[in-house]
């Protein structure tokens, strides 16, 4: 028996750099439809090489094999405020079973923060040796609750670590629902919109845990 869960933010006007707004009614135009605004990277979003120019990648050119995989949940729920998720963070016994094109999602909590300051300018980082594993080991995706792997406000670290892991590494920020998993071990699926020349994309995505 499989389950599948959501992992996906709902795309409100209260998520930020997104906007809904009525572009057609059933009762004066036959049909109902909307006119949608967003941010590359807003909401649940996945990120392309050419976000950081690590290489001209856009989010319509990465394989769609790099979306779909294995991926080992780490709880991290310990880390603070501004910590530092190190190598250290994840358990040996997941990293003796873990093998080349396995992904990593790291469980925060964080999402319990959307649409307050402390959302993006207290978030829980990835290090620059833990993402450097990543790139060295092969991780194919790496999912973080946080709107970015790296501290926003300070240029240096948010470019550093975004060159490493575009370097190999598909990174999707803006998880949600992961205290609902019952498995440290499930199928990913991170779908972005395929967006011509696109720098990065809003996502679905899901876990399906087998039983």
């Amino acid at each position: 028996m499989n389950a599948i869960v959501d992992l996906t933010l709902t795309y409100t006007n209260s998520i930020a750099g997104f906007s809904k707004e009525i572009s057609k009614t059933i009762s004066k135009d036959g049909w109902n439809a909307s006119e949608l605004n967003f941010y590359s990277h807003c909401g649940t979003h996945m990120d392309a090489p050419i976000h950081f120019n690590v290489n001209d990648e856009t989010i319509d050119k990465i394989p769609v094999s790099s979306f779909i995989g294995k991926a080992w949940v780490i709880d991290v729920r310990h880390i603070g405020a501004k910590g530092l998720i190190l190598l250290e963070d994840i358990p040996q016994e997941i990293i003796k079973q873990f093998a080349p094109g396995d992904s990593l999602i790291f469980w925060s909590g964080w999402s319990q923060y959307v649409n307050t300051p402390k959302y993006r300018d207290d978030l829980p980082r990835i290090s620059e040796a833990l993402a450097q594993w990543c790139l060295d080991n092969n991780v194919k995706m790496i999912g973080v609750e946080p709107p970015s792997v790296a501290d926003v406000n300070n240029i240096e670290e948010v470019t550093r670590i975004h060159e490493i892991l575009l370097s190999g590494v598909v990174i999707i920020e803006g998880l949600t629902n992961l205290e609902t998993l019952q498995s440290n071990c499930v199928e990913l699926i991170a779908l972005p919109l395929k967006i011509g020349g696109g720098d990065g994309s809003p996502a679905r995505v899901v876990a399906i845990e087998k039983y």
